[in-house]
């Protein structure tokens, strides 16, 4: 396979800083809205356990957990994964090499080894996981490789980083009226989903806080595996 051909499937898992650590302007930056928009107390203390639970979901007030890549044609990879306080030896299963790293070095790592790839493969990328991994990028003092943000339509990528978001190209860029998730659009193709473990998206935060750092990285290679056959699937019937 030529350079030019080499494809790159990745995900991130994030999560958020602990809301009643937050210096008290802060947690009045978060809360002023929903203050404002609550009719009483009882939806004020709803609508503040929801922003707790979605601080991981800014770059702002949360931080990148695990990295998985994987190399679409060879499929094989890494996840890079978080394990304060923990020790962890590298180990590799089922061609997905686990490697313990601080966010920074993981972040670090990931735009070395993209810059040797020109097609980049995500689900959902374009509206959580490049942005997000781009701003921590600078927070954490590393320049981004590639723009992976330029241009939404395909046509208007660079040839030297071509983004293919797969919630973007399955639902139309918006053209159908729900977008799916990655477990329905894995359920639809008879993919096995990373959710059949019994993790979600919505485990991570109290995973990581539990120390069940492992656990976080083996669901974020079946993210990655899961995206890999979606796209086959897409490249085989729907890409013109």
């Amino acid at each position: 396979m030529s350079t030019a051909t080499q494809k790159l499937i990745f995900d991130i898992e994030t999560v958020g800083e602990d809301f009643d650590a937050l210096d008290k302007a802060t947690r009045e930056n978060l809360t002023r809205w929903i203050r404002r928009e609550s009719a009483n107390e009882e939806e004020y203390k709803l609508a503040l356990e929801d922003l707790k639970n979605g601080l991981g979901f800014s770059p702002l007030t949360g931080r990148i957990v695990a990295i998985g890549a994987l190399d679409c044609h060879k499929n094989e990879g890494a996840v890079y994964y978080q394990a304060p306080g923990q020790r962890n030896a590298e180990r590799k299963e089922e061609g997905i090499t686990f490697k313990q790293m601080t966010e920074q070095e993981m972040i670090r790592k990931f735009w070395e080894l993209a810059a040797r790839y020109q097609v980049f493969i995500t689900f959902n990328g374009r509206a959580f996981d490049v942005p997000f991994l781009m701003i921590r990028s600078a927070v954490n003092g590393v320049r981004p490789a590639k723009d992976l943000m330029r241009g939404r339509y395909l046509y208007q990528n660079s040839p030297e980083a071509l983004h293919i978001d797969l919630a973007e190209q399955l639902s139309f860029y918006g053209a159908v009226r729900r977008k799916g998730s990655l477990h329905l659009w894995s359920r639809a193709f008879g993919i096995p989903s990373p959710k059949s473990s019994g993790v979600t998206g919505d485990d991570v935060g109290p995973l990581f806080r539990r120390g069940r750092f492992f656990d976080i990285a083996k669901y974020n290679a079946g993210d990655l595996r899961a995206t890999r056959e979606l796209y086959v699937k897409w490249e085989q019937y729907l890409q013109f």
